[in-house]
């Protein structure tokens, strides 16, 4: 980075990516601490009724925003810092967060798409709800550590990357 200007914008983008890994993590974690083990004491019926909700609630511009965006900002950041001295730490957390979008999209979105399904609520939650949760642990595993990974970047970059 020799250009100030592409100094400036390269630690936006990345900050923008770390923010933005931050909450989507924190969605995965509080999933995998607070709502499911509360929702594992509810009835069936009540069980899946809930999560059809929260799978509709959450499909919205804001969640979005941070899920999609959380990807390309941190795969822009990679793009910009190539050659950096952060650069590496970038990349690995665009490998790991593509992991976890990648398990959204394989395992935890069809196991939604089949909640949503009509049947027996007892039958529906017992082939959801243990895959589910463990799958959800990998995301939220897997977007902590692209959110750490992020963190070093930024701390890398503001440490060597200084042009003034």
């Amino acid at each position: 980075m020799t250009n100030t200007r592409e100094t400036r914008t390269s630690k936006a983008v990345l900050g923008a990516a770390t923010i933005a890994m931050g909450l989507i993590a924190g969605v995965f974690y509080i999933f995998a601490c607070a709502v499911m083990p509360a929702l594992a004491r509810s009835d069936d019926r009540t069980y899946v009724e809930v999560m059809r909700n929260i799978n509709v609630v959450i499909q919205n511009p804001v969640f979005f925003l941070g899920f999609m965006g959380a990807l390309a900002l941190t795969a822009v950041s990679a793009w910009q810092l190539r050659g950096a001295a952060c650069a590496r730490w970038v990349w690995a957390a665009l490998a790991a967060y593509a992991l976890v979008f990648l398990v959204t999209m394989a395992f935890n979105i069809p196991l939604n798409n089949a909640l949503a399904a009509k049947g027996d609520p007892s039958t529906l939650r017992k082939h959801f709800e243990g895959p589910w949760v463990a799958w959800n642990v990998v995301r939220a595993v897997g977007s902590t550590v692209a959110l750490g990974l992020l963190t070093r970047a930024l701390l890398v970059h503001g440490r060597f990357g200084r042009s003034s």
